[in-house]
């Protein structure tokens, strides 16, 4: 079984799949990490050398990759399901998992993260941070509200999600 998490980036895709990994016994990967293995780059030099529309055409090769991997959490990218069939990929292959977070929560915690470790932040300040979280949301949120469960990434117990899913 495959278990994919999705959501907007800074919602904790990351840690709670690493928790929840553990305690269902598979193994975990994040696809933004994944894919710097695999191309010796980080997400950032990706994104600046090729551009945001070739890394999507990198990030969908390497989530049809792990997609045929068994027993495993996958944390995606934040528009990971946005795009191409990534989402009907993801439904097909396994469990799509959203990791929900209201608003002002994400941008809270997007303020307080590396930002730097995030291409389509890195020069923003505050209000602009609002505005482009808000904006993407409006974006995205059709595609995330697709998964096969929906979760407050606010609150979540990991034992409350285990038995939600197995």
């Amino acid at each position: 079984m495959r278990y994919f998490l999705i959501g907007f980036m800074g919602c904790g895709k990351s840690t709670i799949g690493k928790k929840l990994a553990k305690k269902i016994g598979y193994s975990f990967i994040d696809l933004d990490r994944y894919i710097e293995s695999k191309l010796y780059k980080t997400i950032l030099e990706i994104f600046n050398e090729k551009g945001e529309a070739e890394f999507r055409l990198i990030e969908t090769k390497y989530l049809k990759e792990v997609s045929l991997f068994e027993d495993i959490v996958i944390s995606t990218g934040g528009g990971t399901p946005c795009f191409f069939e990534n989402l009907d990929l993801m439904k097909s292959s396994g469990k799509v998992i959203y990791l929900h977070l209201e608003h002002q929560a994400l941008v809270n915690r997007l303020l307080n993260s590396k930002r730097y470790d995030r291409p389509l932040l890195e020069k923003l300040n505050r209000d602009d941070l609002d505005i482009f979280v808000s904006n993407k949301m409006s974006e995205r949120e059709a595609f995330y509200e697709q998964a096969h469960i929906k979760i407050s990434a606010l609150s979540i117990d990991i034992d409350e999600l285990a038995t939600k899913i197995l």
